[in-house]
């Protein structure tokens, strides 16, 4: 690691100006995932900016739903009582990722902008587009059991490894964003960028903006949802392949349905014709089939990883069995 400045900030026009005044700075909530892409030389800013002190760990209601301050903790969000009960998918999903002790440090806005645990992204004797532009991608002819069946390209197939950001993407919520220039909204589903030439670019945020918020709209999904997190062992695992489910049921008919999967592309993977097959159907094993069998189309294995074709149309049906109960 680096020798680097340190800079700890206690407003949001603070901070602002002073990423303005040194753009290859970084900032550092919980560190969860920057400090260990530092230590393993991947990303090296020359000036740190401590957000901690910001006034961002709100979780308050809003007229159309609820809003998530960007420092809230994982752990803090996952336990709110608002979100059980108006938003249990979002809890589920965050208990579901790393350990207790890191979702006591991790922030929602960190845990956004945390980057792919691809091996060949953190080795630096390897080669990565996504490390070093231009340098090629490992995985396509190595080891690719983790990688991306969704939206690869031949310059990436690494895939995102949050467990938040899937429910987020199923829930239709919006990254609030600030920079010097002023406010703007981000729908959950652009916010993450698919690999293209490139791959090194992981969202849509510009320089010098800040996240500040996650607001997600009201729903009617609080009795129907389930996420389900298939993985190599119970605990401080990354998804193999993971799917967030919610439903709203009237009459034992599926009136609304939305489906995201994780550990399946370079972000979290909304199965729109899935969503599509289930909304107006009983909700029944045999709708849950004939919906799932469509979920892999335009699906591509690269070998090892030819696997997840199959586990992931039977995590969707289970998702689903268990979500409709």
């Amino acid at each position: 690691m680096i020798n680097f400045d340190y800079l700890r900030t206690a407003s949001v026009n603070a901070t602002l100006d002073a990423i303005k005044r040194e753009p290859r700075a970084a900032f550092i909530a919980g560190g969860t995932n920057l400090v260990d892409l530092m230590k393993r030389g991947v990303t090296s800013p020359p000036r740190l900016i401590d957000i901690n002190n910001l006034p961002l760990k709100n979780i308050e209601r809003t007229s159309s739903g609820i809003s998530i301050g960007a420092l809230a903790t994982n752990s803090a969000v996952a336990i709110n009582e608002m979100i059980r009960s108006d938003f249990p998918l979002l809890s589920q999903a965050l208990h579901a990722g790393a350990s207790p002790q890191l979702r006591n440090m991790a922030t929602v806005g960190g845990n956004m902008l945390q980057r792919t645990r691809c091996t060949y992204f953190y080795d630096t004797t390897m080669p990565c587009n996504k490390r070093q532009a231009g340098s090629g991608c490992g995985a396509l002819g190595g080891y690719n059991r983790m990688h991306a069946i969704f939206g690869a390209s031949d310059k990436c197939i690494a895939v995102h490894p949050s467990d938040m950001c899937v429910a987020l993407v199923a829930l239709n919520a919006t990254a609030v964003v600030r920079s010097n220039k002023g406010e703007r909204r981000i729908p959950f589903g652009d916010f993450h960028r698919l690999p293209g030439d490139t791959p090194q670019t992981d969202n849509q945020l510009k320089a010098g903006e800040l996240i500040t918020a996650v607001e997600i709209p009201s729903n009617k999904f609080q009795q129907h949802s389930f996420y389900l997190k298939i993985r190599d062992r119970s605990s401080y695992a990354f998804a193999l392949v993971s799917v967030a489910v919610a439903l709203s049921i009237e009459n034992n008919r599926i009136s609304d349905a939305r489906i995201a999967a994780g550990g399946v592309a370079h972000k979290p993977w909304r199965l729109l014709n899935v969503e599509k097959a289930l909304t107006g159907q009983p909700a029944s094993v045999e709708t849950f089939q004939k919906a799932a069998s469509i979920a892999t189309q335009g699906a591509k294995g690269y070998g090892q990883n030819n696997f997840k074709l199959k586990l992931l149309p039977q995590a969707i049906i289970q998702a689903l069995e268990t979500a409709s109960s």
